[in-house]
């Protein structure tokens, strides 16, 4: 299990050598506002799960890939003075791309996708770096009348800043604007919850930056 794991890492260019705790600073260093809060949600993914690396379009034993496009989400972890983190543990977590949360208290009658990972759990490297390959999330009715948007759950812990739980969105999505959880930020706190387009690979690249903050 292990060696599989740091094959497909290999294969993402996201295996790095290990390193000392380290907050790097350099021409990024410039204050910053801290990435805003979001709920958990109910379907933090239970303990238990053997392959949690940064490929969730693949799961170990199961020949085959994951439904649903395929994309890159990469970016960094910084502090609010726009130093880099390096060795911030993020666990990300989300739907399937036909809605569906791999937990047993998801009641959505989509299905669930055997080649879909669901979760990741990785570490910053250099400058702060993280890079994931996953599925668009897709939709899913949490009522009559509230369908939640695409988007990625992350929580980023590091000794000495507060742990941060939020929720990634994506650019120019129509449901953004109608969602009960995003449309109660202000302006300026969607804009550091919402991803960028980056230049294309041979997948669509999202760019994503965290910003924490120190503990006082």
């Amino acid at each position: 299990m292990e060696d599989l794991s740091r094959r497909k890492m290999i294969k993402l260019g996201l295996l790095s050598s290990a390193t000392a705790l380290l907050v790097s600073c350099g021409e990024n260093s410039k204050a910053r506002i801290a990435t805003p809060a979001e709920i958990e949600g109910p379907f933090y993914p239970l303990s238990g799960q053997a392959d949690q690396d940064s490929d969730l379009t693949e799961t170990a034993g199961y020949h085959g890939v994951a439904d649903g496009e395929h994309i890159i989400v990469q970016g960094q972890i910084l502090d609010t003075e726009g130093c880099f983190i390096e060795n911030a543990m993020i666990d990300i977590w989300q739907a399937n791309s036909k809605g569906r949360y791999h937990h047993p208290n998801d009641t959505n009658p989509a299905p669930l996708d055997p080649g879909f990972q669901g979760r990741a759990i990785m570490q910053s490297g250099k400058n702060g770096a993280f890079r994931f390959k996953t599925v668009m999330p897709g939709t899913y009715p949490v009522s009559e009348t509230w369908i939640r948007p695409p988007h990625i759950h992350f929580k980023v812990s590091r000794k000495d800043y507060l742990t941060l739980t939020t929720q990634m969105y994506f650019p120019d999505e129509e449901r953004n604007e109608a969602d009960l959880l995003f449309s109660k930020k202000e302006a300026s706190e969607q804009l550091l919850m919402t991803a960028e387009s980056g230049d294309k690979e041979e997948l669509a690249v999202y760019r994503y930056n965290i910003i924490l903050e120190r503990q006082s």
